[in-house]
């Protein structure tokens, strides 16, 4: 009973931190990176789908990603689904090829981006503060019900306390590690 709760514990954590994860991976830097693309949607035959699944794209230098569609009549759909995709992108169509150039960014942008980055991170700490309340009422409801001893509901705690000071560590790693990214000129 123990186990599972502390296994819950982990699972729980660790879908904090992937999903933190695959934020910071949308917040971008100077840098191209093909998964920017990823929640860009395009009309294809009266269906709303991914980029990715009517063009080919990969990056053509660190500052531009290539965009091929499969279909010639897709190009023009595809570059104004990226263009009127908020991100602040410009493609540009060569041909059956959509070049979308990384604009820079300003040192005022940079630390709106780090900001934004700092409030992901905090709402990722709730999440897994939220985790370990959540166990720990679930440790005081077995005592209470005479489940578990005392001692046993202690080292559960500890256990749990650990595996939150753990995911907020690598919270924290996660954080510094996308300021330092962003800050790079």
């Amino acid at each position: 009973m123990l186990d599972d709760i502390k296994k819950t514990v982990e699972q729980k954590m660790q879908k904090s931190l992937e999903s933190l994860q695959n934020d910071l991976a949308k917040i971008r830097t100077g840098r191209a990176h093909v998964g920017l693309l990823d929640h860009v949607m395009v009309e294809y035959y009266g269906a709303m789908v991914s980029v990715s699944q009517v063009a080919n794209i990969n990056l053509g230098d660190s500052r531009t990603i290539n965009v091929q569609p499969y279909e010639k009549p897709m190009v023009g759909k595809v570059e104004k689904a990226i263009r009127d995709a908020d991100l602040g992108l410009n493609p540009a169509t060569n041909g059956d090829l959509i070049r979308v150039p990384m604009p820079m960014l300003t040192e005022e942008r940079r630390r709106d981006l780090t900001k934004i980055v700092r409030s992901e991170a905090e709402g990722a700490k709730v999440a897994i503060r939220n985790v370990r309340r959540d166990a720990n009422d679930t440790l005081k409801k077995l005592i209470k019900d005479k489940e578990i001893s005392e001692d046993d509901e202690r080292r559960a705690q500890d256990d749990v306390q650990k595996s939150t000071d753990k995911a907020v560590a690598e919270v924290d790693r996660m954080l510094n590690a996308k300021e330092v990214e962003l800050m790079a000129v």
